[in-house]
């Protein structure tokens, strides 16, 4: 009896969940997502990008606005105007931007101009290049109109010099780790990701950051790397990732997570996958360390997940119902 009633309630059990998959994918084709961003402030990104898409704005379109949203913010010290300076003051910039079609475009150690993404949607339609770098992104960036802004914010700035009291300047390239909450935590993180998908199901993906603070002058991260900050393949869907750069540069994050996506995991179980191999090649070396990974896929599914608590991520669709969500994670707290 006891066996009979156990495999009537696992029969309702599965019959329940099925029930409410069915609903969710029923949701999601009433309603599909439009943009997928990592963080809090990824809401207001997000609100940009889906007014570009309301006024008839392409995919690329709406995902160049909504990475300007916290590339122009000085209160936000991650991102543009108001991020956090090298170690030796200089507040450098990196991004990319990818379409569907194959199409790349990306800035590393940009300085003085605020809107690195649309740099690097000029380095894509404007040259046979995929990378500028330095001193040449930012003369590029001047030679196509872009206006020359000083992008270390008196707030910035006072951080900086206060670090500098204890930083005990070395060329260590960890040093810039002694900031509040973990590395690459909800406190000390060091990108947006935003994804797009129009209601005709065509994609583009951005990333923007003023990368690490306090950084080694001229550390690149995984940012504006394409297969590592973030990724698109058509057919298939895009992925971003935040957190410590190095960890996903290490194994091209987010181009793993797309392949994985590619063959047939879905977006929650590919990121999932990529998070536990950093975690089993790299061992203790990553303790205390935050990387996280977001994707949607083509079909409008989405997935995030990460090694430690306190990533999160904004889903806004196309009625304009939005909502930040915690992902889950490897770790329960760090180590």
């Amino acid at each position: 009896m006891t066996d009979g009633i156990s495999r009537r309630s696992a029969i309702g059990l599965g019959a329940t969940a099925m029930l409410a998959a069915r609903a969710a994918r029923a949701a999601d084709a009433a309603d599909p997502v439009a943009i997928l961003s990592t963080w809090d402030f990824g809401k207001a990104a997000n609100a940009a990008a889906l007014a570009v898409f309301k006024a008839g704005g392409s995919a690329l379109d709406a995902v160049e606005a909504g990475a300007k949203v916290p590339e122009a913010d000085p209160t936000n010290h991650s991102v543009g105007y108001g991020g956090y300076p090298d170690r030796d003051g200089h507040v450098t910039l990196d991004a990319i931007i990818m379409d569907e079609n194959g199409g790349v475009g990306a800035v590393a150690a940009l300085e003085d101009v605020v809107h690195a993404i649309s740099v690097a949607r000029l380095v894509m339609e404007k040259t046979p290049h995929t990378l500028l770098v330095g001193e040449g992104a930012t003369r590029f960036a001047l030679d196509q109109g872009m206006q020359r802004t000083k992008l270390l914010t008196p707030e910035a700035e006072k951080a900086w010099r206060d670090w500098l009291k204890t930083a005990h300047y070395q060329p260590v390239a960890n040093s810039e780790n002694r900031l509040p909450g973990p590395p690459g935590s909800k406190l000390n993180h060091d990108t947006i990701g935003i994804m797009a998908r129009g209601l005709d199901g065509r994609m583009a993906a951005a990333c923007t950051t003023s990368g690490m603070a306090f950084k080694m002058r001229g550390r690149v991260g995984d940012s504006p790397q394409a297969g590592c900050g973030l990724f698109l393949e058509k057919g298939v869907g895009a992925a971003a990732s935040t957190g410590v750069g190095e960890e996903v540069t290490r194994i091209a994050g987010t181009a793993r997570v797309v392949a994985s996506m590619r063959a047939g995991l879905s977006p929650q179980a590919a990121c999932e996958e990529a998070v536990k191999h950093i975690a089993q090649l790299r061992g203790d070396a990553i303790k205390g360390l935050q990387v996280g990974f977001l994707a949607l896929g083509q079909d409008g599914r989405l997935g995030a997940y990460a090694l430690l608590p306190g990533f999160t991520y904004a889903v806004t669709r196309h009625s304009g119902a939005a909502e930040i969500l915690p992902s889950a994670s490897l770790f329960s707290q760090p180590a």
